[in-house]
Parts: structure tokens; sequence; C-alpha cells
């Protein structure tokens, strides 16, 4: 089959071997996949990407050589290998979350030798997680239904309740994804905030509340006209006197050093703070600021399969509008031009790659 791979940490186009489905496995011929942040991290420092998966428990491969990525994927069926219930006929288009396993061992497809990614023509996929996109679902809107499950675990882990204010912080492909879904489960107010105005707009699109650049407004001169507490002690008395104070909930999208403590700085008392952009250097936050304004800090990472069945719900009735981020596309003979322009900010949100087609 025809993929792009990476050789010496740049991607080439060339030849390789199909996959083979092993038991309980499918074989599916990619008709979309997106281009994840994390494959932009993954190429732009792979030493770093490699180091975070060993510290966090998963078995990193050297991303620079024999890796085919893109784990974002809407594909049809072609064939099934040995001991599978084959429920989904030939030709039936589906989708699935990256989790690869079977007799080959496991690892997230697109990350693992074993589990090549949508950057490819073919890729195999274990039947469990196997599920078939409801009819009227374009393919490469499907294939965003990774990213928008990372939104609906983020938002789910948040513990957002009915009138808590949710401010989120860069709007890539998944903070535009938390926006989305914040406002498909009745949340709001929803505060944007990127440099982008092209993203901004997105935003909008998706159903955010208020708008922010930051180059014009701090995020966190906004509190008082939303009516929350910042002061720990404001907040304090309040409760003393029997009133409700408002919550305030920021989503961490950037991923960037320095972006976590900007926002354990800026964020009121009693804030929860969900981490979902993913740093690949250390950082450094003020503890006894986190003590003193009483901040929960919670990670969030991927999306489960029933979160992602949820998220591919929402987005077939229509909840959640996820082909608003598409801004590009493109076949595998352009996807390193793809890549480059992600990879320097700009216009785009989302780029699906089709292998199908010729260039950009």
């Amino acid at each position: 089959m025809r993929a792009a791979i990476t050789r010496d940490g740049a991607l080439v186009v060339e030849e390789v071997p199909d996959p083979v489905p092993q038991a309980g496995q499918v074989l599916v011929r990619t008709l979309a996949c997106g281009i994840c942040g994390s494959d932009l991290h993954a190429l732009d420092d792979p030493d770093a990407f490699m180091d975070i998966m060993r510290r966090t428990g998963g078995t990193p491969h050297d991303i620079r050589e024999g890796i085919v990525l893109g784990h974002e994927f809407a594909a049809e069926v072609v064939d099934y290998g040995p001991g599978t219930v084959r429920a989904l006929p030939v030709g039936t288009t589906v989708c699935g979350p990256p989790i690869g396993f079977g007799p080959q061992g496991s690892g997230i497809i697109g990350y693992t030798p074993a589990f090549p990614g949508g950057f490819g023509e073919y890729m195999i996929l274990p039947e469990a997680f196997t599920m078939a996109v409801p009819g009227g679902v374009p393919a490469e809107v499907a294939a965003l239904t990774e990213p928008f499950s990372v939104a609906t675990r983020a938002v789910r882990r948040s513990v957002m309740e009915s009138g808590d204010v949710a401010v989120v912080l860069g709007l890539g492909p998944i903070g535009l994804g938390v926006v989305a879904v914040l406002k498909a489960q009745g949340h709001g107010p929803v505060v944007a905030v990127d440099f982008s105005a092209e993203r901004r707009a997105l935003a909008e699109r998706l159903g955010a509340d208020v708008l922010i650049d930051p180059a014009v407004e701090s995020p966190y001169d906004r509190w008082s006209s939303l009516g929350v507490v910042t002061g720990t002690m404001d907040r304090m008395a309040a409760e003393y006197r029997g009133l409700k104070v408002r919550d305030a909930v920021l989503f961490e999208c950037v991923g960037a050093p320095g972006m976590l403590d900007q926002v354990v700085r800026g964020a009121p008392a009693g804030s929860t703070v969900v981490v979902v952009g993913v740093c690949l250097r250390p950082d450094t936050v003020d503890a006894g600021v986190v003590a003193h304004k009483e901040l929960d800090i919670r990670g969030s990472f991927g999306g489960s399969p029933a979160e992602y069945r949820q998220t591919l719900r929402d987005i077939a009735d229509g909840r959640i509008d996820a082909g608003v981020v598409i801004t590009g596309r493109t076949g595998l003979d352009g996807l390193a031009d793809a890549v480059a322009e992600l990879s320097g900010g700009g216009r785009h949100a989302k780029i699906t790659v089709d292998p199908r087609l010729g260039g950009t």
C-alpha cells in the first residue's frame, strides 16, 4: 500500500506492505484521517514525545523511523481476520477509538509499528471497537469523532454544573471540541480565547458566548462581569453568609510551557482547571497559590470507547457540528506540506487526509 511513513523524522510517501488482520481484527481501507496536534508534537520533538510516553507507563516507539501516523480515522471494511464475528458487512463505513490490540500486542493506532494509522491506504482495527458510521455522516466528519471524544472526556472530568462559567483557552481542534461539547450539553456562558480571529470565528459558530483575543484583553479580567468572585476571602465570606457563588472551570487546551502557571495565577478561587493540552516539557506552578485558592487541577487524556460512542451519536444527531473545524483537505502527497502549515499556526484548524486524493 501507499503510506506516508516516518523516515529520519520526515514524512515520506512510499510503498509498504499491506497490514494483515489477525485474530479478532478487521482490515479497513482509509477514507479520511485528521492530522492531530499530537502528530505535530511527535514529529517536532520526538525525544520529548517518547519520554512522556515512557514516564506515563506507555511503550514508546521511535517516531522518527518506520511509523505510519494517523489516529483520527474513518474507513471502510475490506476483510476480516480469523475468529471474528463479522457483524458489519464488507463496504461498511466505520470508525473507532485508536486502541489497537490483538495477537501482536497492544498500542495506540498510528503510534505503534504493529498498528499503522490512517496516513496509509489500509489499517487493521480490533473488531470489538469498530463502530459503523451512521448514515448521513461524511467520512471526514466521522474521523473527527476521536478529537471530539477527547473533548467529551475533558468536559466529563470537569464535573461542570449548571450555571458554571467555562473558559476555553486555546482554540485548536481540541479547544473547539470542548466549546462544542459544552454547548451540546447546555452549559454557558462559554468563553473562548485564542489569538487567531479565524479560530475565534469557528468557536462562535460552535456556540461560544464570549470571544476574547488575548492580544487585546486578558481573559482573567472578565470574572466580575461574569458574576464570579475571584478572591479567597470574598468567596469564604459569601459562603459564610449562605450565598451561592458562581464557579469557574478553565480548560487549558494550549499545552505550552508556562501556560498552566498563567492559568493558576489567573483563575478565581475555587476554580477547576482541566489540563487538556499536552505539554511535552515540564512546567512549574506556585503550589502556595493552588492551595490558597483551593484550585482543583485535573488532567484529561484521550477518550474511552463509551465516550467515543456517545460523541459519534452527538455528531450523527446534530448536537455537535464537527465538520465546522475542517479547514483543509489533502492527499498523501500533500501531507508533509499540510503538517508544515499546521505547525506554523495561521488559518487552519483541522486538515483531513484522504489517501485516495492527490496533493493539497
